[in-house]
């Protein structure tokens, strides 16, 4: 009996480090749609061994998991720069990134610094940056002359503008009203008294609206189908309908499109830092950089990657782009905590609204 109990006992620890040996070659990458094509991560494991295992998320969603899970679950994620800070500060999600793995010159160093800068905590490193775009406007420019958030809730436009209900669209007409809602972040009662405001704006704001929308197919029939002449979208999404109809362009709006950067970001609970680091080192080389941002359709903070980008996409950047539209982007900071429950408890109100 003895015996047949340490046999037993032996094949179940055999088992259970086969087990470990596996989750050691996978890495559980937990990202956004298009940033892990096909061609490159079958590359990533026919170089490395590691498999990857994809799940596709949204910033609110990639806080949500890591929340419930105390940090558990991925090996690496892939929140915006502006919701690193906060929720590392409040929740303890993430683990400060040991910068000797990474291979710092294969990034833009202007990102690189100033994406270190917004994801640090108490002196460490949390976040480093990937894919970078905007959100402004997109336009048929044969139907409608916007050229600023404002002009979404103009009377000329009524019943055929989209939007969302999410913080961006505050921030944006914020600024389209001449106001920095950056600058009151450490302000909690100015921040609130400002988003009331522009919660008033997009409530009297509603007749114009044909649809808030959430998903990207829903936007993009909208103005393929002439429903919308105007929305307020990513710059990749007005890119791709400009391929099908030059007339409808992504236009940089007046008061600044709102920049945002996806970054790596290692969970705190992860079980194979190795393999993160190395999809992170693998996905900054230019030529695969190049490969993801085709995918992705936006730009990279690789360093040369640019050059090796799809000529159309290139055109339509600097099209969008003039050199007073690039310098007047508005980058998001960290966002503190208790910011998002301001606006949450806002963007409520203006959806109930009638």
């Amino acid at each position: 009996m003895k015996n047949v109990l340490t046999r037993i006992t032996l094949a179940t620890l055999m088992l259970a480090a086969g087990a470990a040996h596996a989750q050691d070659k996978t890495l559980r990458l937990l990202t956004w749609g298009g940033y892990a094509p096909k061609e490159v991560v079958e590359q990533f494991t026919k170089e490395t061994g590691y498999k990857v295992e994809v799940t596709t998320s949204n910033n609110e969603e990639m806080i949500s998991k890591l929340r419930a899970t105390a940090g558990a679950g991925f090996d690496l994620a892939q929140p915006s720069q502006d919701r690193i800070a906060g929720p590392q500060t409040e929740f303890k999600i993430y683990k400060a990134m040991d910068m000797s793995k990474i291979k710092t010159d294969l990034f833009i160093p202007s990102m690189l610094e100033a994406t270190k800068k917004n994801t640090t905590v108490a002196g460490a490193v949390y976040g480093l940056p990937h894919i970078w775009g905007t959100d402004g406007l997109v336009v048929n420019t044969k139907t409608s002359k916007a050229t600023d958030y404002a002009d979404l809730c103009a009377p000329e436009n009524a019943g055929k503008v989209s939007m969302r209900l999410k913080r961006p669209t505050l921030i944006a007409m914020s600024f389209a009203s001449g106001k920095d809602p950056f600058a009151l972040y450490n302000d909690p009662k100015a921040y609130a008294a400002l988003m009331d405001e522009m919660g008033n704006k997009l409530m009297a704001c509603k007749k114009n609206v044909k649809f808030y929308w959430d998903g990207k197919d829903q936007l993009l029939a909208g103005i393929r189908s002439g429903e919308l002449t105007t929305a307020m979208m990513w710059d990749t999404g007005g890119w791709e309908l400009n391929k099908a109809n030059p007339d409808v362009k992504f236009v940089a709006p007046k008061s600044g499109a709102l920049g945002w950067v996806d970054t790596f970001a290692i969970p705190a609970k992860g079980r194979n830092d190795e393999a993160a680091y190395a999809w992170i080192n693998f996905n900054m080389r230019p030529e695969i950089a190049a490969k993801v941002a085709g995918s992705a359709g936006n730009f990279t903070a690789s360093k040369g990657a640019d050059q090796l980008m799809e000529a159309k996409l290139k055109q339509q950047f600097a099209e969008s782009f003039p050199e007073a539209a690039l310098k007047n982007i508005k980058w998001y900071p960290a966002v503190p905590a208790g910011i998002e429950d301001i606006e949450g408890r806002v963007l409520d109100r203006v959806k109930a609204a009638k």
